[in-house]
Formats: C-alpha cells, sequence, structure tokens
C-alpha cells in the first residue's frame, strides 16, 4: 500500500515539474524568442503593417476602409469623391449597394458567397457598374471588373491601376488640382506583381489617399 503510493506521488511529482518545465519553455521563453525575432526583423509586419500620417496610425496597409461623407435618407453612405474609392465590399452582413463599398467591416470580413449566375449579384453589379461610368464620366465598356465586384475578404486594400487611372480627372477636379499631378501619384503607388509573376499590379487606396492629401494641403487646398 506503501509503496502505491509512494509511486503514485512520485509520477505526480514528476507529471508537476513537466508541466512547469513545458509552461516556462512553451508559455514564456518561445512567445519571448518570436515576439523579439518578429520584432526585431519584421517590426513593421509584426505590428499589423500599420501606415501613418503625420506621426499619426490612420490604418493598415492590408485592410481597406470608406471613403464617405455621410449617408443618405435610406441609409447608404455617400462615398466623398474627393478620395480614391475602394473596391466594393459585400461582407457577411446586410449589404445596402449603392455602387462603391458599403461595408469594410472587420466584424464581418468574408465574401457574398453569390455564384455568377445570382440574379442579386448580376443586378448589383449592373448598378455598380452604372455608378462608376456615370461618376468617372466613362463608357461602362471601360469599367474595370474589381470597380463593380467585391474580394473574398471583403476587405481589400488594393485596386486595379486601371481603377486608380480612371478616377484620376474627377478625383483632381474636386480637389482643384492638374489632373497630371494626380496621375503621378497612382504611377507612383502602382506596385508590381509580387516577385515578378505571382498576382497582378496593384495600388494601395490608403497610401494612394494620403499621398493625395499631402499634395492637396501643398497646393492650398483643404485635404
Amino acid at each position: 500500500m506503501n509503496n502505491s503510493v509512494r509511486n503514485t506521488a512520485r509520477l505526480m511529482w514528476a507529471g508537476l515539474r513537466a508541466l512547469l518545465v513545458l509552461t516556462v519553455l512553451c508559455g514564456v521563453a518561445y512567445p519571448l524568442v518570436v515576439t523579439g525575432v518578429a520584432q526585431a526583423a519584421f517590426h513593421d509586419k509584426a505590428n499589423g503593417s500599420e501606415v501613418s500620417s503625420h506621426g499619426k496610425v490612420v490604418g493598415s496597409s492590408l485592410l481597406g476602409q470608406r471613403y464617405d461623407k455621410g449617408t443618405d435618407k435610406d441609409g447608404n453612405p455617400i462615398p466623398d469623391l474627393r478620395f480614391f474609392q475602394p473596391r466594393p465590399s459585400a461582407g457577411l452582413g446586410s449589404n445596402k449597394t449603392n455602387g462603391v463599398n458599403t461595408q469594410y467591416d472587420l466584424k464581418v470580413s468574408g465574401a457574398s458567397n453569390l455564384g455568377a449566375t445570382n440574379t442579386d449579384l448580376v443586378k448589383a453589379v449592373k448598378e455598380r457598374k452604372k455608378w462608376v461610368a456615370e461618376t468617372y464620366r466613362v463608357a461602362e465598356s471601360k469599367v474595370p471588373a474589381d470597380a463593380v465586384t467585391s474580394s473574398g475578404s471583403g476587405l481589400d486594400p488594393d485596386i486595379s491601376p486601371e481603377y486608380a487611372t480612371l478616377q484620376v480627372n474627377r478625383v483632381a477636379e474636386e480637389n482643384k488640382v492638374p489632373p497630371a499631378k494626380v496621375a503621378q501619384l497612382v504611377k507612383a503607388h502602382t506596385e508590381g506583381r509580387q516577385l515578378g509573376f505571382m498576382g497582378e499590379s496593384r495600388v494601395n487606396v490608403l497610401e494612394l489617399n494620403i499621398a493625395l492629401k499631402d499634395l492637396v494641403n501643398g497646393e492650398g487646398g483643404k485635404g
């Protein structure tokens, strides 16, 4: 009986020591090492790829956001055309479509899950295409796909160079700055394919709009 108790106590003590050692190694030491390496080697990415403007964090380069100036009487967001608009964001929650981004809500990241033949999706795409064409004064045939479709996450921070270029004249007009200077900003913020062959060329909307605001302020506008 005594041997049984001693053996049980010995096993429990061994288990407790193993628990303590593994807790220190896996719960304290390992996280500290990984965090230290991440902060030293990948400081920007480890902290959420934050984007700052004049010393203030204004967003993340990995997450899209809205640029509107309130809502209309039906609750639809009114886009602020002084800024470049991102692609639509369907999300997983309720969606009031007015042709541009409608949510960009981190809590409901996701796609609409509507198929290509879904009548609601087809209708929404047609409405968005019409809005983009009328707003930026181009033929509907010139409207790029990313201007009328949302991404899988609904939080895409980038648009195509084609969509950014399409918005140049209207953005310049709204801000009262030369279109050529706005076009230069788009060109400067256009990133090529990753490693030269993966993905597509893209323009980060947040970073572009920060540069635009600086340009407008430099031109004497209100930014």
